[in-house]
């Protein structure tokens, strides 16, 4: 028996679906930075997500590969629309095409280009916005997402324990900087509750106050 807690929970868990490791298997050997791809365990955890929350938008911000857009879009309910957004154009051939290959092309609307271009233009109302785009940018996606986010609505964001880096701090890299900058902001933000959750890279679960 295996004493290492991640190989246990995996053993306890649903089995990863074969298209999805599929694409993970696809990612790590054609594609540049594969650890970006959310993977079996967090994929499982925003399909029950969106499950429990039956979004009729949900939102993405870094669609990379599509893991998390296909897992996000089997939780969403019959009249549920997922709208992703990566500013990387070179990988959208490979998502659109896995997200044929799920059935799932009539539930998710991926767009191109930089997600404060994007957002403002689709003018919906979301019930819950996953965020894992360039991390020296997470403040505005903050911005942005809550600011077209329903009151009560759910706001994951990606990586906020950046590998370690995050809590130990004194570091000039952008992409840490980013994600500390972000961390601070949003513990400081009164309009919302969080909570980080240690899984994966850290997920910060935010919830928007309010009811109407």
């Amino acid at each position: 028996m295996s004493s290492d807690p991640e190989s246990y929970i995996l053993d306890h868990s649903s089995p990863e679906d074969p298209l999805l490791a599929e694409l993970y298997r696809f990612t790590h050997l054609n594609v540049i930075n594969p650890n970006m791809a959310s993977g079996h365990l967090q994929g499982k955890f925003l399909e029950f997500i969106t499950f429990m929350l039956k979004p009729l938008y949900a939102l993405e911000i870094g669609t990379y590969t599509g893991y998390s857009a296909i897992s996000i879009a089997r939780g969403l309910p019959e009249n549920g629309i997922l709208h992703t957004i990566d500013s990387n154009d070179e990988l959208a051939e490979i998502s659109n095409g896995y997200f044929v290959q799920a059935g799932l092309s009539g539930r998710i609307v991926a767009h191109t280009g930089r997600a404060q271009d994007v957002i403002p233009l689709l003018n919906l109302k979301f019930d819950l916005v996953f965020i894992d785009g360039d991390k020296r940018e997470y403040v505005d996606y903050y911005h942005l997402a809550l600011a077209y986010l329903s009151p009560g609505g759910i706001i994951l964001a990606d990586n906020v324990l950046w590998g370690g880096k995050a809590p130990v701090g004194g570091t000039k890299d952008p992409q840490t900087l980013g994600i500390i900058a972000f961390n601070e902001f949003v513990k400081s933000d009164q309009g919302v509750e969080k909570v980080i959750l240690p899984m994966r890279d850290g997920v910060m679960m935010i919830r928007k106050k309010g009811s109407s």
